[in-house]
């Protein structure tokens, strides 16, 4: 079974845990890191021959374009993460138009080819703001992975598929979803596919989830995790205490974990997870 492995490209000051204390409109006055953090991830990865797709900000990709070149130059799929990392409940559906459009452009000029893949900030397209699907289907894409079947405070689908499928929208448009893991347990879905989850629960319990999902329910598992993950000297917001247990726990051991993981499971990027499912491959034809 080939697991899609990604990657989402923003900086330590970008995330939504810092978003109340933190505006846009100061990323500039915070020293960023991303380019070191990006590149010891793709150290990381060509030492197992791993390739996985990175979602990058299209902040990011305008501030330091050669990131995006050295991503492609490594042999990974290039995914679009929207440019200003706004939660998806901040903008109406012409503002989000307008920033993925310009984070898809941004992408598209440093590689010299189209970007087929989506990931919202936050996995911020949840019930209310599903029409983005719509939006992202009319600007070209056609994976997306942003609708994560949990309950949680910030994001969540909770009725939605824990499995890759082709996502009809509201307007007839078809767009395939592949959603970041989750197991079912006592009637609700936990979220094990990276990140926070990742990083808070012992190896051993994301082990076992995802052999769960390969051999048991027969799925590949979607994993994801960011850059400044593994990086535990990063500098200290001064945020809630909420916001910093979420940020910061156990930024020490994630770059073993992620080594773990792509040592114990097969890997590949999103779409080439896709081309061996048969849900993939059947297509839903529209009237």
């Amino acid at each position: 079974m080939l697991n899609a492995l990604t990657v989402d490209v923003e900086d330590y000051f970008h995330v939504e845990a810092f978003a109340s204390c933190i505006s846009p409109q100061q990323w500039h006055q915070y020293t960023p890191r991303v380019q070191t953090n990006v590149e010891r991830t793709l150290v990381l990865l060509d030492g197992y021959g791993v390739k996985a797709t990175f979602f990058i900000l299209g902040w990011v990709a305008q501030k330091f374009p050669r990131i995006v070149r050295q991503i492609a130059e490594a042999g990974h799929e290039i995914g679009c993460h929207g440019f200003a990392h706004q939660h998806l409940c901040r903008l109406t559906p012409e503002e989000f138009r307008s920033d993925v459009r310009h984070a898809r452009h941004c992408l598209m000029d440093e590689v010299q080819e189209p970007i087929y893949c989506y990931r919202a900030p936050s996995f911020s397209i949840v019930p209310k703001t599903l029409w983005a699907l719509d939006i992202l289907v009319e600007e070209g894409f056609l994976f997306d992975s942003s609708l994560f079947p949990v309950r949680h405070d910030l994001y969540g689908v909770p009725n939605a598929s824990r499995y890759p499928y082709w996502h009809l929208t509201s307007q007839g448009n078809v767009i395939f979803e592949f959603p970041p893991s989750t197991v079912r347990r006592w009637n609700n879905n936990w979220g094990v596919g990276g990140g926070g989850y990742l990083r808070l629960f012992p190896y051993g319990l994301t082990h076992w989830a995802l052999r769960q999902i390969n051999e048991r329910e027969g799925q590949p598992a979607m994993v994801y995790f960011h850059p400044w993950e593994i990086d535990p000297e990063q500098p200290r917001i001064s945020a809630s205490w909420r916001s910093r247990l979420r940020h910061y726990t156990n930024l020490s051991t994630m770059e073993k974990k992620i080594s773990k993981l792509i040592q114990d499971f097969r890997f590949t990027t999103f779409s080439e997870a896709c081309q061996q499912l048969e849900v993939y491959r059947s297509q839903p034809v529209l009237s």
